[in-house]
């Protein structure tokens, strides 16, 4: 839900009428500091990125600003909480580090072994975290392709830069915005466990989508 400056004009007077208390001591409504504060958090979000980015910069302040406390980080904890939700069941990791969340998918659940085609259910996993990225404009990300140390540099090079722009093809098509999007290849450059054993080859191959806010 992308909210347009009415729609957060109509949700900030609802937060101010529905916040007010009666001061038993002086027998006037006065509004809460709680309201206050969740309505300053929505419009001070709301209002500035409408300014900044236009009508994409109004996104949904009341949720990820005015519900959680206004910022880059509280914008952040809201998509790594739907994030964390809709891949609950799958075996994405969903990392955190400061404000970039990190999503990481190994390949037996994206790739057949030396293909860089997805399988079905990594293109409906992907779809489920385009819904989450193309709702929340103000980030950009990095597909990362990565392989295990086995076989050429050349090979491992073009089939990890193939796999990210695969990964990278279906969130457009789903909807986010190819000027967000990055993909670039790593062959086996940056492993994260020992290429000596079967495991820790089969964890390093991986596709990773780092998520970052556009910090102004």
């Amino acid at each position: 839900m992308k909210l347009s400056i009415k729609s957060l004009a109509i949700a900030s007077l609802a937060v101010a009428v529905t916040g007010c208390a009666v001061n038993p001591q002086t027998g006037q409504n006065e509004m809460s500091k709680t309201a206050t504060y969740g309505l300053g958090a929505a419009a001070a979000c709301g209002i500035v990125g409408a300014l900044t980015h236009g009508g994409k910069g109004a996104r949904n302040s009341a949720l990820a600003c005015g519900a959680l406390g206004a910022g880059v980080g509280a914008y952040m904890d809201y998509q790594e909480k739907l994030l964390r939700e809709k891949l609950a069941n799958s075996q994405v990791q969903v990392q955190r580090v400061g404000d970039q969340i990190k999503l990481v998918m190994p390949e037996n659940i994206t790739f057949a072994t030396g293909s860089a085609t997805l399988g079905s259910g990594a293109v409906k996993t992907l779809g489920d975290v385009a819904g989450v990225l193309a709702q929340y404009a103000d980030t950009t990300m990095v597909v990362a392709g990565h392989t295990d140390s086995t076989g050429s540099q050349a090979l491992n090079q073009s089939l990890s830069e193939r796999r990210a722009a695969a990964v990278a093809s279906v969130l457009q098509q789903r909807g986010v915005a190819a000027a967000r999007i990055r993909s670039v290849g790593y062959a086996s450059s940056q492993p994260v466990a020992d290429n000596g054993t079967a495991e820790g080859r089969a964890r390093n191959r991986r596709v990773e989508i780092a998520i970052d806010p556009i910090k102004q």
